[in-house]
């Protein structure tokens, strides 16, 4: 009788499906005829045996999340990827990135990349992440210092990076999993920007544990759709300043009595932090007028 095994799909490539099961074994498999769901990378999945490592997927099991572009299941973490500079990071960038992790009920690790280069007077806005409670790690791709932090953070979970082309990414990548062959993004000396290198989504497995897409983690940037007053909800940071509001559906903007306003005011949150918030906000309500 043919043997029934569940495993994790790790890539998916020409109708093929790469699926690695709870050994390291990693089986190529087509999908039955009645299987109707589409198969993601990051699916857990039921599959039947066939001789020379091949097999048939049967069964996609529940996903937890899915995220759309890319198309990736069951994500865990979301490493956001910022650089010292060349290119320098870029908050408003960061604070959008962070609302889609959020809105998704992804976990958010904010990674500070290239520290081997002198810090961009643009890098200074940054430090207001980590001592709002952010999870935030200093690292070097290219020295590999912070390398094991971001190993620990990433244990035993599927995670995806976003972030501006050139910050380090595929290098990153390329030192996590010790896969030197992954192509690495190089930085136009003219636009100041790096250049795709990732085609379709394959998870790469960490030698300590997990494993992390070699695909942005966000390509579409529009804010979700929502109301205006649950947008500051994907804020953590303001979360104990909005118990300070007049009024429960504060949107933070007009509003006379606002913790969330008076915390800025008194430095608790950074101006651009606000500012950003603000930009997010007008474009929630432009989606609302066109509902």
């Amino acid at each position: 009788m043919p043997e029934s095994r569940q495993g994790l799909v790790v890539k998916n490539y020409s109708g093929f499906y790469y699926v690695k099961d709870q050994e390291g074994v990693i089986y190529t498999c087509k999908p039955r005829g009645k299987l109707k769901t589409q198969v993601l990378s990051g699916d857990k999945v039921k599959f039947t045996l066939l001789e020379d490592q091949q097999g048939v997927l049967e069964d996609v099991l529940p996903r937890r999340n899915q995220l759309e572009r890319p198309r990736i299941a069951n994500v865990d973490m979301v490493l956001i990827v910022m650089a010292y500079d060349k290119p320098a990071p870029n908050v408003m960038l960061l604070d959008r990135l962070l609302l889609l992790a959020y809105y998704n009920q992804i976990r958010p690790c904010i990674i500070l990349n290239k520290a081997d280069l002198p810090k961009s007077e643009k890098a200074r806005g940054i430090d207001y992440y980590p001592q709002a409670g952010f999870n935030f790690i200093t690292a070097s791709a290219r020295t590999g210092w912070g390398m094991d932090a971001i190993a620990r953070v990433i244990k035993d979970k599927i995670a995806v990076m976003a972030g501006p082309s050139g910050a380090g990414k595929s290098s990153m990548l390329a030192k996590l999993t010790g896969d030197g062959s992954i192509k690495t993004q190089t930085v136009s000396s003219k636009i100041g920007r790096g250049r795709h290198t990732t085609r379709h989504v394959e998870l790469y497995s960490l030698p300590g544990g997990g494993a992390i897409a070699d695909t942005p983690g966000f390509s579409v940037l529009d804010v979700p759709p929502m109301k205006n007053q649950e947008l500051s909800w994907y804020y953590p940071d303001f979360t104990e300043h909005r118990e300070s509001c007049q009024f429960r559906d504060c949107v933070h903007k007009n509003e006379n009595v606002c913790g969330v306003k008076q915390a800025v005011a008194a430095g608790a949150i950074s101006a651009s932090r606000y500012e950003n918030y603000l930009i997010l906000l007008e474009e929630v309500m432009e989606k609302e007028r066109c509902y």
